[in-house]
């Protein structure tokens, strides 16, 4: 997989920050993610979040957008923000994959990783 484009600042991110009301976003679009509230180097400091995102990538690959963006959104719909199927598998994929992107150095405490919002 190509590493994906970082886009600081993003006008899109900061719409989904203010919705969800949390401090920073990350959200995928296709090949980019795109940060509010979070510089690229606070996002790459947390290899369970890049993990994370980077399971957003591969779903936004195996959909496409069309597809991934009416699972994501249905899932919203049905379930609320936190249990969106495509949230939760990329929770888990943030656990299970941290060590992948943590650069060479040990893991921080998962107490450490970014916490997203807990319900809408």
């Amino acid at each position: 997989m190509a590493t994906p484009r970082i886009i600081e600042n993003s006008p899109l991110a900061r719409l989904a920050r203010l919705k969800l009301g949390t401090r920073s976003v990350a959200m995928v679009l296709g090949r980019q993610i795109h940060l509010s509230g979070a510089t690229k180097e606070e996002f790459l400091n947390d290899p369970y979040w890049v993990a994370h995102e980077m399971e957003h990538i591969r779903q936004f690959e195996q959909y496409g957008r069309l597809g991934f963006l009416w699972r994501y959104l249905l899932g919203w719909a049905r379930h609320g923000y936190y249990n969106i199927p495509f949230e939760a598998q990329a929770r888990e994929a943030g656990r299970r994959n941290a060590a992948l992107y943590a650069r060479g150095q040990p893991l921080p405490d998962p107490a450490t990783m970014h916490q997203g919002p807990k319900s809408s």
